[in-house]
This record gives C-alpha cells, sequence and structure tokens, in this order.
C-alpha cells in the first residue's frame, strides 16, 4: 500500500468523500474499521505485520504516542488502535499482512 504525504489531504481540493468511497470499495471490510472522526484512526480484529518498504512512516497509537518508523522497520500489532502518518514529502511504500483473530 502507498501512503501519500499528508500535505495532500490538507489541499484544499482533496475531496475526502470520494477518498473514503474509493477505500471502502479498494478495501472492502478493511475500510469499514476507520473512523469518521479521524479518517486514518482504526482497529480491526487482526494480528497485523507491517513493514515499511519504502520512505518513512510515522505510526500514532491510541495513547497519542507516535514512532517514527524507517525503510526495514517492521511492527506487530494485534488489535491495536492507530493511525499511519506520512509527514514526509514523498510517497510512503509498506507491506501489510493482516491474520484473522479472535475477541
Amino acid at each position: 500500500m502507498t501512503f501519500p504525504p499528508s500535505s495532500v489531504f490538507l489541499d484544499p481540493s482533496f475531496d475526502g468523500e470520494a477518498a473514503r468511497n474509493e477505500s471502502l470499495s479498494r478495501l472492502p471490510g478493511l475500510a469499514d474499521h476507520f473512523e469518521k472522526e479521524d479518517p486514518a484512526m482504526h482497529k480491526t480484529n487482526t494480528v497485523d505485520y507491517a513493514i515499511v518498504f519504502e520512505g518513512e512512516m510515522w505510526l500514532e497509537l491510541d495513547d497519542g504516542n507516535t514512532v517514527h518508523l524507517e525503510r526495514g522497520d517492521v511492527v506487530v500489532q494485534n488489535g491495536t488502535r492507530h493511525a499511519w502518518r506520512n509527514k514526509g514529502t514523498r510517497p510512503v511504500t509498506m507491506l501489510f499482512f493482516l491474520n484473522g483473530a479472535k475477541e
């Protein structure tokens, strides 16, 4: 998955509703977990393996703490509420493996 820089979402020409609809069509089931109040925040009933393939990414956790990740970094989460934030100026490519989990 490729994340554009956060500045893209702040541009006045950005259509948030169109982006949400595209996410819902491209990520059926997964996109439904994103919060309307903060569209980047989400939580899934999965064990997630996330790898920064290219670029640098910021992982925002439920408690507001942010972790800066660089190429090659790996994150494992288990149903954690979080958001991926690209605070840089270039797109970031991440690899994700989500494995279903039981509550």
